[in-house]
């Protein structure tokens, strides 16, 4: 679609050429720096963790890239020269595959995750949108992207890629379940869906020194970030929960015939992914942007640092996994999360509410 094309459309919905430019306006000034967020995300995470694995097996990292005082000797722009290298490279698309869904899968991939994060407040302004059923949005999101692996392994024609999609989908829609349950027994305590409501509800302080954070509120809470952080583990396909992927039995899974920036899409969509994962359980359980300290550092400022420290924190804690643990086989994976996970937030339901009848 054109410009000219998205401007009628608009002025279709609002009425007028004028406020359709607005519309456009509008969604370019919150967009573009939503695209930059999650763009730098990937290549600082990438980086970050290429030298943990590094480091994890006594190894140097990368070291190739980058110009400055030290900066060959850390490979300070090694992603950066691997995204133009996607950038340039031939974009090939299968003869047989299915043209249409085959380009529109990674964009749709790249779209939950984009469209989910205008929902997280950064810190006690900073915020797309503030929705009052914020969680649930982004829960919705978060399943949203099940339908473009499904369309990249389907329309790719490639065997591999369709048994790499329907795992990928049989994987996501499985752990949504416990991690959304875990979800709820928070909502229970705080009697609210909206992000920032939820962080509001742990401002203060538990037993005169600790932060009032769900994850500190009660044991069954506490079980429920553990649940949850498994699960969104494997809902982004990170190791031990990478069947998807596995490289010695499905090549690369569902983006198996992608190249160039269609296949970056999908990197880039993992990396968000873990974002948005992690930077719901720092809200949810963590306090979101309130500061370790009750009373202490509590500015809008801190409020930011705060919360970037708890997701990046997380984030570590997702690689470090990576590099620590073996990958699952399929009957595992499914029993851990049918057996293990799914009664464990079911127990948590039922614990919460009995909690918050019993001690209040």
């Amino acid at each position: 679609m054109t410009v000219d094309g998205l401007i009628r459309w608009l002025s279709g919905l609002s009425g007028t050429g004028e406020q359709a430019w607005m519309l456009l306006l509008a969604a370019l000034i919150t967009g573009i720096p939503l695209f930059l967020v999650l763009a730098t995300n990937a290549i600082v995470a990438v980086y970050v963790e290429r030298k943990v694995s590094a480091f994890m097996q006594d190894r140097v990292g990368p070291m190739g890239q980058g110009a400055g005082l030290h900066a060959g000797k850390w490979g300070l722009l090694q992603t950066v020269a691997d995204a133009l290298k996607l950038l340039l490279k031939e974009d090939i698309i299968p003869s047989a595959a299915d043209k249409k869904l085959f380009i529109a899968a990674p964009f749709i991939i790249f779209l939950a995750p984009f469209l989910a994060f205008s929902a997280v407040p950064f810190n006690q302004t900073l915020e797309m949108v503030d929705l009052n059923i914020g969680i649930f949005y982004i829960l919705a999101m978060g399943s949203f992207g099940v339908i473009g692996l499904i369309l990249a392994g389907w329309a790719s024609d490639n065997k591999w890629s369709l048994y790499g999609a329907m795992r990928s989908a049989a994987q996501i829609v499985s752990y949504e379940i416990p991690a959304g349950l875990s979800i709820i027994s928070v909502i229970m305590l705080t009697g609210t869906l909206s992000m920032q409501g939820i962080i509001e509800a742990q401002t203060g302080t538990r037993w005169g020194f600790l932060p009032n954070w769900m994850v500190f509120n009660n044991p069954f809470s506490l079980l429920a970030f553990v649940v949850y952080f498994i699960s969104s583990v494997a809902e982004v396909n990170r190791t031990p929960f990478d069947i998807p992927e596995a490289e010695s039995e499905l090549v690369a899974g569902f983006h198996t015939e992608y190249s160039g920036m269609r296949w970056a899409l999908f990197f880039l969509s993992e990396y968000a992914n873990m974002l948005i994962v992690t930077a719901v359980a720092a809200i949810v359980f963590l306090g979101g942007w309130t500061s370790p300290i009750p009373g202490w550092f509590s500015t809008a400022g801190w409020g930011l640092f705060w919360f970037l420290f708890k997701v990046g924190f997380l984030i570590l804690v997702m690689m470090w996994f990576r590099w620590t643990f073996p990958r699952l086989r399929v009957d595992q994976l499914m029993n851990v999360c049918w057996k293990v996970l799914l009664p464990l937030a079911m127990l948590n339901i039922f614990g919460v509410g009995l909690w918050a009848l019993v001690v209040g």
